[in-house]
């Protein structure tokens, strides 16, 4: 089967709604959206908790209801979307300017899906046991905490009832306090960096309301059980990672959640030929949310991994917008001369990395994250070797996000402008 179409966009969860929602607007008619799972909405299906929407709606929504607001702007659109449709592959014809995206389902079987533009919006997924090298048995009891999640919110299954968490990712923070309010006793929090990989209000919200302690420095170094997980042993880790002996401590449990980070999902990605960041994972994009292949676009936590699906839907409404205008032809041209984005002194990557001064908007917001906790510090952007502005913080943190926003009309007061750099610095006397 074969079929056309203006856009195509690769993911019906929140990044990908807020894309169709956003180029809808612009006067893309012709959209259409690809989603693998069995209804809209992504990942916020299972996050039945509150804390969605405050900047987006201005009101605390749980994830359901943040999805079911840009479902039903995407049905009152009358955005067309095929559910349970995998897509095994892009491609891109001789002339590069129409991509082919080869998708597959129950209904329609294989389908060449011939389309102008593409957004990549297929989220994120979690990283898995085996990429963190824990010795031990493969037990029963040992789960993502994200497939516990589903588990608990979708299915109402509990995976255990005495648990240990790996690692203070948001999800795993969120879990605890989950199979706490369900009955299960939840015994340490182990994290193997020095510091919290999840956001501040969830380890007051999620450990510290409830008496769960969490223990930094520390990961999980055996497991024991060969049927079902009988206990696993914790321990201490030096500054190089690596556990310390004599730090040993064993701990009876039945259930073992992985919190360990979260991967962008692109296999497809790299699989078209879009350019990977090292840092991220996710692709490398311009001020328009493109990679290096023209006509396709990424948002979302395929770009990069975000903590506030608010900004999620910021990103992709911009990337819907820019797509839209890809579709009328007013991205043509290689415009000025391209500006290199880069982090220094801690900041460990930039969104977007490259940019033109003539085809962005009045503002552009640049996302990145930092690589250690910072106090009493300055964030500093530099235009070339001058500094222009700087932001004094009290604290930065890994697991919160952070953005600076870049005026087009300071950028175009800057002659022979070529790089631009953000950097943490500490404050001079």
């Amino acid at each position: 089967m074969n079929r056309t179409t203006d856009l195509v966009i690769i993911g019906g969860g929140p990044a990908g709604l807020a894309a169709a929602v956003a180029a809808r607007k612009a006067g893309v008619q012709d959209i259409l959206i690809l989603e693998r799972d069995r209804e809209l909405g992504g990942i916020l299906n299972q996050c039945i908790h509150n804390g969605f929407g405050l900047h987006t709606f201005k009101e605390e929504l749980t994830g359901p209801e943040y999805a079911g607001r840009f479902i039903a702007q995407v049905q009152e659109a009358e955005i067309p979307y095929l559910l349970n449709t995998m897509v095994v592959d892009i491609s891109a014809t001789a002339g590069g300017k129409t991509k082919i995206v080869t998708a597959m389902n129950k209904e329609d079987g294989l389908m060449n899906i011939e389309a102008r533009a593409v957004i990549l919006a297929m989220g994120c997924r979690e990283r898995p046991r085996g990429a963190l090298n824990i010795p031990g048995y493969r037990p029963a009891g040992i789960y993502s905490a994200g497939t516990a999640q589903r588990f608990v919110n979708m299915e109402g299954r509990m995976p255990g009832r005495e648990v240990v968490i790996l690692g203070s990712g948001d999800i795993g923070l969120i879990m605890a306090r989950r199979m706490t309010l369900e009955g299960a006793k939840v015994k340490v929090v182990a994290e193997l960096m020095p510091y919290s990989g999840g956001l501040k209000r969830n380890i007051v919200q999620c450990l510290d309301d409830f008496g769960i302690p969490l223990k930094l420095s520390t990961t999980v170094i055996d497991i024991k059980g060969k049927e079902r997980v009988e206990s696993v042993t914790l321990a201490k880790v030096g500054p190089d990672r690596k556990p310390i002996p004599g730090t040993e401590e064993e701990i009876p449990c039945d259930t073992l959640l992985l919190s360990c980070g979260l991967i962008p999902e692109n296999e497809l990605s790299g699989m078209a030929g879009v350019t990977l960041s090292p840092v991220t994972s996710g692709p490398v994009v311009n001020e328009s949310f493109e990679t290096n292949i023209e006509g396709v676009f990424a948002c979302g936590n395929v770009l990069h991994v975000h903590d506030l699906v608010d900004y999620v839907s910021e990103e992709a409404t911009a990337a819907g917008g820019r797509a839209a205008a890809y579709l009328k032809g007013e991205l043509e041209g290689e415009g000025s001369q391209e500006v290199t984005i880069k982090g220094e002194g801690g900041v460990r990557y930039t969104v977007p990395s490259t940019l033109h001064v003539d085809r962005m908007t009045d503002k552009q917001v640049v996302r990145f994250r930092v690589g250690n906790v910072y106090q009493n510090c300055d964030l500093a952007v530099y235009f070339n070797d001058t500094c222009i502005q700087k932001l004094h913080k009290k604290v930065m943190a890994p697991g919160e996000m952070e953005q600076v926003i870049l005026l087009k009309n300071k950028l175009q007061e800057t002659e022979n402008l070529t790089n631009i750099t953000i950097r943490v610095e500490q404050p001079t006397a």
